[in-house]
């Protein structure tokens, strides 16, 4: 009984560190779900702009506004392709975690 009781433990330690590592995607995940907002923003503007700028380490300088949306849209499509990512890897973690807590849940009836 003292031998279920440990790997249980282990289980639900198992769980608790899952947990951690799903917190952590999310936030991850809200970062990037951000700079896609401010991105968009940035590519509504630029349909209404003549004149773009972008800066550059400590100085602004004007840029066409055909290559600033270019290099706009390459972002937000990379930003897209990381919060994908994420949401599978959250998904999967999920998963995984259900399935330790009807282990741990089973191990508890025996």
């Amino acid at each position: 009984m003292a031998e279920l009781s440990k790997a249980n433990k282990e289980k639900i330690e198992q769980l608790q560190l899952i947990e951690q590592n799903i917190s952590a995607l999310i936030a991850q995940k809200q970062q990037f779900q951000a700079q896609i907002l401010e991105t968009e923003s940035a590519l509504s503007e630029l349909k209404t702009t003549k004149k773009a700028f972008k800066i550059i380490g400590n100085i602004m300088v004007q840029s066409t506004s055909y290559s600033l949306k270019k290099e706009l849209s390459s972002k937000k499509e990379m930003l897209e392709l990381r919060v994908k990512a994420i949401e599978k890897q959250e998904q999967n973690l999920r998963k995984k975690a259900s399935d330790i807590q009807k282990e741990v849940l089973k191990g508890m009836e025996n």
